[in-house]
């Protein structure tokens, strides 16, 4: 039980990592918002079966054929998610973006206890709520932003809760397989926003990378480790994306950090830190 809790950790950690980068992607990749999500979910979906078919062979390949309606509600969650960020970024601030995502751990454990019956622990909901704290004081509050797109943040936010869920209440879920479809149904749900999908070499090479590293890597990293934690855990490591993000920025662009950042994300990363801490003495001592 304590090593495949462990496991999860370092799924959704490197899950976490992957999906941080996203922000040094769009900086680099000049196309359109939909052909870029279209050209990354295509990539993605190539990465994912490309592991399939290396881990699992013929067999993996079938297994689609057996994902079932519940697998087939998993990607297309997940699918539906992506386009509301990336729709939600255009429409709002990205501060607006960022808090109510920052809410997932709260909203995951209100779903959890619904769904599973399993009632977070008081710790991780004081985690969850200083990490709210950090990523409000990194963004700020502001009020300029849009209804529709506020919207569309939080229904990114529930999508992610109910992919965390649906992983953890069907242990049995064909996770890569689901992981892999949802990318394709990013790609073709994105399919009208795009202006053009011809585009010159370097971009389609970035757009492989973002696609194989934040699409692919990242959804099956998150789809395997999210069945091995409670869903306001998961959620909690996930909101390290936010203080990376602004990481990844410096080291490549050179660009300056502000305090407010350097403050709020220091109180997300003590939040997180101190409760996966208090988490694995208990561990141990039982």
């Amino acid at each position: 039980m304590i090593a495949s809790y462990r496991l999860g950790l370092v799924l959704i950690i490197a899950a976490t990592l992957a999906w941080s980068v996203a922000g040094l992607f769009t900086r680099w990749i000049s196309t359109d918002t939909g052909t870029m999500l279209v050209w990354r979910g295509l990539f993605g979906a190539l990465g994912i079966f490309a592991v399939i078919c290396a881990l699992q062979g013929r067999n993996g390949i079938t297994a689609f054929a057996r994902l079932g309606h519940i697998g087939w509600a998993y990607a297309l969650v997940s699918g539906v998610g992506m386009i509301c960020f990336i729709t939600a970024l255009r429409l709002t601030t990205v501060a607006h973006v960022s808090i109510i995502y920052a809410t997932v751990p709260l909203v995951a454990a209100g779903l959890g206890w619904m769904i599973l019956r399993e009632r977070p622990g008081r710790s991780a909901l004081v985690a969850s709520l200083f990490a709210l704290l950090g990523v409000t004081i990194m963004v700020g509050l502001g009020t300029d932003g849009t209804l529709s797109g506020d919207l569309l943040a939080f229904g990114m936010t529930m999508a992610l809760a109910v992919m965390m869920v649906i992983s953890r209440r069907y242990q049995g879920l064909l996770t890569l397989q689901a992981a892999c479809l949802s990318a394709l149904l990013s790609a073709i749900i994105a399919l009208p926003m795009a202006h053009d999908l011809a585009v010159p070499a370097d971009q389609l090479g970035l757009l492989a990378l973002f696609g194989l590293v934040n699409s692919a890597l990242g959804l099956a990293l998150f789809a395997l480790g999210s069945r091995m934690l409670p869903p306001v855990e998961t959620a909690l490591i996930t909101a390290l994306d936010a203080p990376l993000a602004p990481v990844w920025v410096w080291l490549i662009f050179g660009e300056v950090i502000r305090r407010e950042t350097l403050l709020g994300g220091g109180i997300v990363f003590a939040a997180v830190l101190v409760h996966l801490a208090r988490h694995n003495r208990r561990a141990v001592a039982r």
